[in-house]
């Protein structure tokens, strides 16, 4: 039985708030990212199901992914970031994946347009430098 003078610490309260919400926050990010990166691809070949080309529709599928592939890049360099740095990626994960899903929904499940091979041709570099230029603000 320890002493009056023994110190009591927890596990809970060697951790700092900080590192919990940011690992909460990446284990929310991380799936969420992977799963919009799975459901993009699908509404992508969902809006192109007309067309027979299978070298197109893969070409779509990578463009598509881009962004959800950088994002993962980017969250493999960001051990040595900062926590708000880390945080603005986590953050982004998770907006880029709503605002992806979002966009390819409505075009996909939506009423037919003309042009809806223009969505998916610009929602990737859109993405990219959004990124790009968030994380070079919170870096």
């Amino acid at each position: 039985m320890p002493g009056p003078d023994a110190e009591m610490t927890s596990v809970t309260s060697a951790i700092p708030l900080e590192t919990v919400a940011l690992r909460i926050l990446r284990l929310t990010a991380i799936p969420a990212l992977l799963l919009g990166a799975i459901g993009s691809v699908s509404l992508m070949l969902r809006a192109g199901h007309n067309n027979n080309s299978l070298l197109l529709l893969f070409l779509f599928g990578l463009w598509v992914l881009s962004p959800f592939l950088l994002l993962i890049l980017a969250e493999r360099v960001a051990k040595t970031w900062s926590a708000l740095a880390r945080g603005t990626l986590y953050g982004l994960m998770l907006a880029i994946t709503v605002g992806s899903l979002s966009i390819y929904g409505s075009v996909a499940l939506g009423a037919p347009v003309a042009k809806t091979a223009t969505v998916f041709v610009v929602a990737p570099p859109v993405s990219w430098l959004l990124t790009a230029a968030i994380l070079s603000i919170a870096k």
